[in-house]
């Protein structure tokens, strides 16, 4: 199976930094390219750290678990392009944001 949708809500689960446990969060992702892409305001939370200090994530979608790597987006270009297709026709799709790029197994 693979994800279709161009924008979607999957749970996104790393693995604690400092823990070592599954951290599940739900947030709005980004298919393009071929990639999967989530994306936030600054590089200092959890998911965003957690996927950087260990960069094998799982993508629980439609009852499905995909498996991938994750790193994160230092194109500011992509980053833009992620934004706009993250909110589109939404003015906070302008802010400057940082991302992290998901190639499923």
């Amino acid at each position: 199976m693979e994800i279709k949708e161009k924008l979607f809500r999957p749970i996104l689960i790393t693995k604690g930094r400092k823990t070592g446990r599954e951290h599940k969060v739900m947030l709005r992702a980004v298919n393009h390219n071929g990639k999967i892409y989530f994306s936030r305001h600054r590089p200092d939370g959890d998911w965003f750290q957690n996927a950087l200090a260990n960069p094998l994530v799982k993508i629980q979608y439609n009852d499905s678990i995909f498996i991938g790597n994750a790193r994160q987006v230092t194109d500011d270009k992509l980053n833009e392009e992620i934004s706009l297709l993250k909110y589109p026709g939404e003015e906070r799709a302008k802010e400057k944001r940082v991302a992290i790029e998901i190639t499923l197994e």
